[in-house]
């Protein structure tokens, strides 16, 4: 029996949901999907042509789809709730139900008990298997839930839903604006004389020889820098790569024929000797717009292509000088760089909205118990 006052309110779920088991027996011509362990809908990758759609089960707004397996392995209670008008289907495998009263309990407010680390963790403590852990609905049904009024549930519910808008409304942005800045390069090949890229940079090789830089990084596919997987014992022979200048892994076969390149935006850094760094010597050529040049898929299949080597395929720097772009007047580079800017823009506060739910779910909890 549990006499704490902090937990007075605790209520077992399995008395506020019942199964939702509905069949596609006639055969509706719905989309399928599946649950991915962020506790969101994706469309299925499996082969759909040839599957009996009717032993499928249909997904309406407000019902929620559960998996109990893998929670062990996974340290994740694999549930979403779908908040579409347009049905879907899901596999039969799947458990789905739905609040029993709405009034009691909002089916966005229970959605928001699951989104916590702490649920995940207690579900993977509950899980029991020998083999995939599960958490069988039989105990899922057994958990415990804060139940405040429904007023306070609205509340909590719209705290949330605020920073869920924010974070969708600014993802939604990011393609489109991506793109747009993709299609003018393109348009600038069609309206400005290519140029060798060699007669816009210059190799830099600033050796770290007072070890007066100690932050090591390398470079990933995604065009990022990111904290070096192995640091070199000897600092004082790795490379100085300043703000504002260029750096990447001259090694691509390994990494599915992608460059990893990337322009330095943060503090100055140091790299791996292996890597080649340069910088922009000429005052019409925007940095950005290099960078965005580089993210094309064309450039990378172009790398991929000149690279050689024996045991590893090398792109070398004067592999990259002599690679051909269309470079227009600055204004038009900064008009197309701002445009990208608004992209990241719009990535950062997506990004920081995402990480704020999950610091707020476990607030809002906290609030349902304390009333």
């Amino acid at each position: 029996m549990i006499v704490n006052n902090e937990f007075r309110n605790l209520v077992r779920l399995g008395d506020y949901i019942e199964v939702y088991d509905v069949k596609n027996v006639d055969s509706q011509d719905l989309p399928f999907f599946g649950i991915n362990k962020d506790k969101t809908f994706m469309p299925t990758v499996a082969d759909t042509n040839e599957l009996d759609n009717t032993k499928y089960k249909i997904v309406k707004k407000d019902v929620f789809v559960f998996s109990g397996m893998q929670t062990g392995r996974d340290v994740c209670i694999r549930l979403a709730l779908y908040t579409n008008s347009k049905s879907i289907l899901v596999s039969p495998a799947y458990t789905t139900f739905v609040v029993k009263d709405k009034s009691v309990i909002l089916p966005e407010y229970l959605f928001i008990q699951f989104n916590r680390l702490q649920m995940d963790r207690y579900g993977w403590f509950l899980s029991d298997g020998s083999i995939r852990s599960n958490l069988d609905w039989s105990v899922f049904c057994e958990l415990m839930i804060p139940l405040p009024e429904p007023e306070i549930q609205r509340e909590l519910v719209d705290t949330y839903n605020g920073l869920k808008a924010l974070a969708e409304q600014n993802e939604a942005l990011i393609q489109p604006l991506t793109e747009a800045c993709q299609a003018y390069i393109v348009d600038c090949k069609n309206k400005y004389p290519e140029v060798e890229l060699g007669g816009y940079i210059e190799e830099v090789d600033e050796r770290n020889s007072t070890n007066e830089i100690t932050l090591t990084q390398g470079v990933d596919v995604n065009m990022q820098f990111i904290p070096a997987k192995r640091e070199a014992a000897d600092k004082e022979g790795t490379k100085i790569v300043r703000t504002g200048q260029f750096a990447f892994n001259k090694v691509v076969k390994a990494n599915g024929t992608k460059l990893p390149i990337a322009l330095r935006n943060g503090p100055d850094c140091i790299i791996s000797s292996s890597y080649a760094v340069f910088q922009i010597s000429n005052a019409k050529l925007e940095p950005k717009f290099l960078r965005l040049w580089f993210s094309r898929s064309e450039v990378h299949r172009y790398c991929g292509f000149i690279s050689q080597g024996t045991t590893r395929d090398v792109f070398s720097f004067e592999d990259l000088s002599n690679m051909k772009l269309s470079i227009p007047p600055i204004e038009v580079q900064q008009s197309i760089v701002n445009i990208y800017n608004c992209a990241e823009e719009a990535n950062k506060i997506a990004t920081e909205a995402r990480e704020k739910m999950k610091m707020l779910c476990p607030a809002l909890v906290q609030k349902a118990i304390n009333g």
